[in-house]
């Protein structure tokens, strides 16, 4: 006589199941708040390479604002930027943050910076 024995069933269970949904859901509502900040910082840094054209400071600030206009930066504006020199070069830099309310008192924080090449 053959005596089968039962074999422990694996895979996930349903509450299991849940528990991963709803963290992926949580992950991806927070990833749709954060691209279009990282889109942003990405229309910011072309600004700012096009502003970094400039002779002056006030010349540089300009190029930038209308930037902005076309590319529809709400962050930061040509008062913000800092305006130097490195050799011959105009160098523009920048910093700024943008908060995103999450739940309760609860904001994810993100700080971007950068400068012209």
């Amino acid at each position: 006589m053959t005596v089968h024995t039962k074999s422990k069933q694996r895979g996930i269970s349903f509450i299991g199941l849940l528990f991963i949904g709803g963290i992926l859901a949580m992950a991806g509502v927070v990833a749709a708040q954060v691209f279009p900040t990282v889109v942003e910082y990405m229309a910011v840094q072309k600004a700012v390479q096009r502003a970094a054209t400039g002779q002056s400071v006030v010349e540089v600030r300009a190029i930038f604002d209308k930037q902005t206009e076309v590319d529809t930066i709400k962050s930061i504006t040509g008062k913000d930027l800092e305006v130097g020199k490195q050799g011959d070069k105009v160098v523009v830099s920048f910093a700024y943050q943008r908060e995103i309310h999450l739940v309760g008192p609860a904001f994810l924080t993100l700080k971007y910076a950068g400068q012209s090449k």
